[in-house]
This record gives C-alpha cells, sequence and structure tokens, in this order.
C-alpha cells in the first residue's frame, strides 16, 4: 500500500539549479494534489521557486498550502485579467496553469499578453478549445475525422417517432455531470430538456467509463498517455480509480491528439461498450483525478517543470504503473480566524 506521497520513479536531476521557477494556478479551491505534486517535481529537479494560488473565494484550502496567494475578482469582471496579469509580473511566474474548463477558455485567448510578461499558459490553442467544449461541434469534427463516438443532435434535428431510448440529455457547453439527465420516454424529454441551456441529445451507450490523461510538449508531440477505469466517481469526478493497459484507447487518443493538435495536459473520456472504444468529450486541461495517472508514472509536473527550463522531454508512451489503483479520501486545513481574515 502507498499513500500520497509516494516517491518520484523518473531519474533525479543531479545537476546545479539553472532558473527559478515560479508557477501559478489559478482557481485552486481545493486542488491540494497539484500543489504538492507541482513541488515534489521542482525538489526532484533542484529546481527553486513557488507555487503560488488564486481563487475568489477566501476559504479556498489551496490557498493556505501554497508558497503564496491571492483572492482576486471573478473571472467576468473588469479587474481580473489586469489583476492576474500584475500577479504574474510581480511574482515572476514562469508557467501559468488553469484549472477550470472556464479558466481554460479564458487564458487561451489572452497568451499573446502574459507571454509579454515572461509567462507561459498551459493551454491548447483556442480554436481546439473551443471545439471540445462546444459538444455539437466536437461531435462533427470527431465524425469528420472518422472517430468514434455517440451519435449527437440538436433538438430541432430529432424525428420523436424514430428515437430509441433511453437517451442521454445535456448542456451543450458544460462539465461534469450537472445538468445531465438520462431520459426513458418522450414525456421524461419534454420535461427535462427546456431546464437544460441550450441542450443537446446524445445516443446512449451502455458500458465502462475511462479518462485518458494524455500529456503533449509545447510543439505538440504526444509524450505519455495513461488510460484509468473510473471505478467509483462523485459529481462527474473520479474518486476510486485504476490504471489500465488499453491499446485502443491509447491509439485513439493519440490520434485525436496529433489529429486537433493538443498541447499540455488533456482528459479525454471513453465509453467502452461491446463493440468499440467511444470517445464522449475531452478537456483540456489537468483532471481532478489526474493525480492517479502522475503517480502512476505520467509525471506532468515533473515534465513542465523540465520544459519550462528548457529541456526536451522524449515520448515515453506505456511507461506507467498498470493495474494502480487510486481511492481517494478528504483532508483538512485547519488555520486562525487572523489567517482568514488576511484573506477576505
Amino acid at each position: 500500500m502507498e499513500l500520497e506521497g509516494a516517491a518520484l520513479s523518473t531519474e533525479k536531476h543531479t545537476g546545479e539549479a539553472r532558473v527559478d521557477v515560479n508557477i501559478l494556478i489559478t482557481s485552486v479551491s481545493r486542488k491540494v494534489w497539484l500543489i504538492k505534486a507541482l513541488k515534489d517535481a521542482m525538489d526532484h529537479e533542484g529546481v527553486s521557486g513557488k507555487v503560488i494560488t488564486v481563487d475568489t473565494n477566501p476559504l479556498s484550502a489551496g490557498l493556505y498550502v501554497s508558497d503564496g496567494s491571492y483572492v482576486v475578482p471573478p473571472m467576468d469582471s473588469n479587474g481580473y485579467l489586469e489583476e492576474v496579469l500584475g500577479i504574474c509580473a510581480r511574482e515572476k511566474v514562469k508557467l501559468l496553469i488553469p484549472t477550470r474548463d472556464e479558466d481554460v477558455s479564458f487564458f487561451a485567448q489572452w497568451g499573446d499578453e502574459f507571454n509579454r510578461c515572461g509567462t507561459h499558459v498551459l493551454t491548447a490553442d483556442p480554436q481546439v478549445i473551443g471545439i471540445c467544449r462546444d459538444k455539437y461541434e466536437f461531435y462533427k469534427y470527431l465524425k469528420s475525422e472518422g472517430f468514434s463516438t455517440p451519435d449527437t443532435f440538436l433538438p430541432e434535428q430529432l424525428d420523436h417517432r424514430s428515437l430509441k431510448y433511453p437517451l442521454m440529455i445535456k448542456s451543450r457547453v458544460g462539465c461534469g455531470s450537472k445538468g445531465v439527465h438520462k431520459v426513458f420516454s418522450r414525456s421524461e424529454f419534454d420535461f427535462y430538456a427546456p431546464s437544460i441551456n441550450d441542450p443537446i441529445v446524445q445516443e446512449y451507450i451502455e458500458g465502462q467509463e475511462y479518462t485518458v490523461d494524455l500529456f503533449s510538449d509545447f510543439a505538440k508531440n504526444v509524450i505519455s498517455v495513461v488510460p484509468r477505469e473510473r471505478i467509483e466517481t462523485v459529481s462527474g469526478e473520479s474518486y476510486k480509480g485504476r490504471t489500465v493497459r488499453d491499446d485502443e484507447l491509447t491509439r485513439c487518443s493519440v490520434l485525436f491528439a496529433q489529429s486537433i493538435g493538443i498541447s499540455g495536459h488533456c482528459c479525454l473520456q471513453f465509453i467502452k461498450d461491446n463493440v468499440s472504444a467511444k470517445l464522449i468529450e475531452v478537456n483540456c486541461r489537468l483532471g481532478g483525478a489526474s493525480i492517479l495517472s502522475i503517480k502512476s508514472g505520467h509525471n506532468t509536473p515533473l515534465w513542465l517543470i523540465r520544459l519550462i527550463t528548457g529541456q526536451q522531454v522524449e515520448p515515453q508512451i506505456g511507461n506507467y504503473r498498470d493495474n494502480y489503483v487510486m481511492l481517494r479520501y478528504l483532508r483538512e486545513v485547519f488555520l486562525s480566524g487572523d489567517e482568514l481574515a488576511e484573506k477576505s
């Protein structure tokens, strides 16, 4: 049995620290695992630097376990961009890691602004993010490129006389399991559809769910791919999982990343039925359960440290620990009221 502090398995860098590498995580919330993984990678490489975090909520646990933190205004406010740019300039941030879909879309649009102050933003290209976030455009892209995926329709395209239930109704732009409904009849369809903003309708696929963590370098070369079985999920996020060897999932993930041009970390969601693996969605960011892949050998934080310090990372597809199981649990952060007041 191994707890979350398992040692890094990649060969340790033994040279002198080259530069300070300050990293900023946005919308950190409770992603303490990511802060710790980045700090471990810095220690492993002998690189000095800080992991800095921002969030709109002063009650976010991640703010209190990082090396520096800021409470920032909401992303849709006029001052948000200037605030984060100022933090990056002041803290000499080398790498900015967005952690929500909304963050990824926002920062991808302003990547050049951050580059000018010396900060690399870890996102795919804006057009790639746009395709992946819009479930109907994503479906059309997959069909045009020959990938297997559930049939997907806009409500006005449906012929209710020929529909086969059950069906899935979900928001065209959304994440997690919020607002996703499995319907078994026309009456259920008519009940749920009006409550969903800009809905789409998908063929229901019965099968095992998988997430694939894929990492490409900044030049869009695929470095590593780790499929993991989703054993138990809470609000769309995996809390119990297991790494697997699956050639079909690996091959399909690599082909998709090369086809659309992924850079950085992404999570691909699949369902495998008795016929094939069907690609459901892609999130262009680290996932909440990506720590399983990281601990199994798919060490995104370590590779990011190497890339941001000018090193090359060679492809290592298949170099991870198979049948590695993750059981997540809650941990607590305790602080005084005075410490909390400083963030409020």
